[in-house]
């Protein structure tokens, strides 16, 4: 795992502080398999593509960030308790090795999540056991790996991920995603795409899953450069900046019981509802 603040130390913040004054703490997630197998990939990402969407994220959005890498074959996948207590936004992609990542890592993101970390899922992501999670449902899709031409429409013009983005954003090559996407409905769809097989795809889609908030994005095959592409940068980060923390503090909600006017009294509540979830924060 690898950490490079894109300001100076004064950059530094206290963990899950998520304040609007401090940079905005992003950790990359990325699979980094294809790159080491596959030379197609190794042309089109010479430095990986999780260095490419850290680049997307910086560039756009310079010193209000601070990133780091974590890969796959890091010790517990560079996604530890204190890494990811110290992050307001992670980046996801994977696609060959989803059995790979662990349950109870998957489970940490999990509760980061519920707890109010950021979570921005990248194409094949739809299929990580995160993503899986936090939506409960299959997540499946119909695809087709055949270059064709995606066209990426701005259904929700006023949101802040499409600001600067254009109408269409034109991808020249890329995976076909289609219909059915097996995914509940989302709270805002920003993104449908077309392709020039037909089919379309919600290819931008934000939920909220209990503090935290989740863009899903699929554009970024890894067979096709499209991590290079402008305007697909430009997503990545408004997504990223969407999706940082509404407030400072991290606890799962859990269930507990509360005295008759506790309102009144400033009573805290007796942690008995749900034993599971006891001690776990409210």
């Amino acid at each position: 795992m690898t950490t490079t603040p894109t300001t100076p130390a004064t950059s530094t913040t206290t963990a899950a502080s998520g304040t609007a004054a401090a940079p905005l703490r992003v950790t990359v997630w990325g699979e980094n398999r294809h790159e080491q197998r596959d030379e197609r990939v190794r042309e089109n990402y010479p430095d990986g593509m999780h260095a490419a969407i850290r680049e997307a994220i910086t560039e756009n959005l310079g010193q209000e960030v601070t990133t780091r890498v974590a890969l796959l074959d890091d010790p517990e996948h560079g996604l530890s308790e204190e890494v990811l207590a110290e992050t307001d936004v992670l980046t996801w992609w994977g696609h060959m090795a989803h059995d790979e990542v662990s349950d109870e890592v998957a489970e940490r993101v999990q509760q980061h999540v519920l707890a109010g970390m950021g979570l921005v899922v990248l194409h094949s992501g739809h299929w990580s056991k995160p993503f899986t999670r936090l939506m409960g449902t299959t997540c499946t899709l119909r695809w087709r790996n055949e270059a064709d031409r995606e066209l990426v429409w701005t259904v929700n013009p006023s949101h802040p991920i499409a600001e600067g983005v254009p109408h269409p954003i034109i991808i020249d090559e890329q995976e076909m995603y289609g219909e059915h996407f097996d995914i509940p409905v989302p709270d805002e769809l920003v993104f449908v795409s077309s392709f020039s097989g037909g089919e379309v795809f919600r290819s931008g889609c934000t939920f909220r899953r209990g503090k935290g908030k989740i863009f899903y994005f699929s554009p970024g095959d890894q067979d096709y450069p499209v991590y290079q592409h402008r305007d697909v940068r430009r997503v990545i980060a408004n997504g990223v900046s969407w999706a940082r923390p509404a407030v400072a503090d991290r606890a799962v909600p859990f269930l507990d019981r509360y005295e008759t006017d506790w309102f009144v009294t400033g009573a805290a509540g007796q942690g008995v509802g749900d034993a599971g979830a006891v001690g776990k924060g409210a």
